[in-house]
């Protein structure tokens, strides 16, 4: 018997995927308990329907963060916070300052855990910083400390 996945069975599928199981697990346990449906030429064809529409909306997200990617790269960031002698920090910017400072300057909202810092920044310049769009997509934002006495 075939039956269309409405959620995610152990060792059988995962919501959306079209399987073959023995009868009596599919009309004893699968269909009653909500997990699947029958597979009738109708259900199937809606099945067909909506993995094209969320391929479709897919490949929307994955275009819009291309894009978002590109205007980012025009973006620079400027925090400025103490600094001594040989352009060292005193303490060090991290992501939460960087998506604060966004917010703040650029009217961007990126949450911090999207962006990628390998450790906190710790000297004044320049840095480059990954941003995490989608999990096909990275931009990048320029990040510029600068020390204040």
């Amino acid at each position: 018997m075939k039956v269309i996945l409405r959620k995610e069975v152990k060792k059988l599928g995962k919501e959306g995927d079209l399987v073959e199981v023995a009868d009596g697990y599919g009309r004893n346990y699968l269909i009653p308990k909500g997990a699947a449906d029958e597979a009738t030429p109708e259900n199937v064809r809606i099945l067909k329907r909506r993995k094209k529409e969320e391929a479709r909306l897919a490949e929307d997200k994955l275009e819009d963060a291309q894009e978002y990617a590109e205007n980012l790269k025009k973006v620079n960031v400027l925090i400025k916070i103490k600094a001594g002698e040989n352009g060292k920090l005193f303490g060090s910017v991290n992501t939460k300052d960087i998506a604060e400072a966004l917010e703040k300057d650029h009217k961007i909202k990126i949450d911090k855990r999207k962006i990628e810092l390998e450790e906190p920044i710790k000297t004044t310049g320049e840095h480059m910083v990954d941003v995490k769009l989608h999990s096909e997509v990275k931009g990048q934002v320029k990040v510029t400390v600068e020390g204040e006495e």
